[in-house]
């Protein structure tokens, strides 16, 4: 559970703030004895990562799982591009450990959220809104770009 005191702030704003972000806040705060202790979490995550290197010697990733999750369907409409490409010839499209754990973070997520019940579906959440507008489709072209470069920097890290 979150403790009293200022680092259980959701997010740090230094400027005024309009309606939207004072409701959103208001929200946040009264669930504050709901949400997870991001330092509790992010440590438990941590030593996650260190038990999986020292018992199975595979690092916890996701990138890897993203680019043959596409050549696994690329596979499906035409199966001899896919068996010529360098890529897939050393990283070949399968359903292994790491494409279960990715389907094993989306459900861990969506539990959390159901059991704390901040569960919610939105397109455009309430920050956007009130900085940007209601637009969902600027919203959906800012996160499907961050999506790219979120995933070229891991592929330059060789991730």
């Amino acid at each position: 559970m979150c403790k009293k005191g200022p680092l259980r702030a959701p997010f740090a704003y230094s400027g005024t703030i309009g309606a939207t972000q004072r409701r959103e806040v208001k929200v946040m705060a009264d669930r504050k004895d709901q949400l997870w202790n991001p330092y509790v979490s992010g440590a438990l995550a941590g030593l996650l990562s260190v038990a999986s290197v020292a018992f199975a010697g595979k690092y916890l990733g996701a990138s890897t799982t993203f680019v043959r999750a596409a050549g696994y369907v690329e596979k499906a409409f035409g199966p001899e591009r896919v068996a010529q490409m360098a890529y897939f010839m050393k990283e070949a499209p399968k359903i292994d450990w790491q494409f279960m754990f990715v389907i094993g973070i989306f459900i861990g997520a969506l539990a959390a959220a159901l059991l704390s019940g901040t569960f919610s579906l939105r397109f455009v959440p309430d920050m956007w809104r009130g900085r940007f507008g209601p637009g969902i489709g600027k919203r959906g072209v800012a996160a499907f770009v961050g999506g790219i470069v979120a995933m070229i920097g891991a592929r330059l890290a060789d991730g």
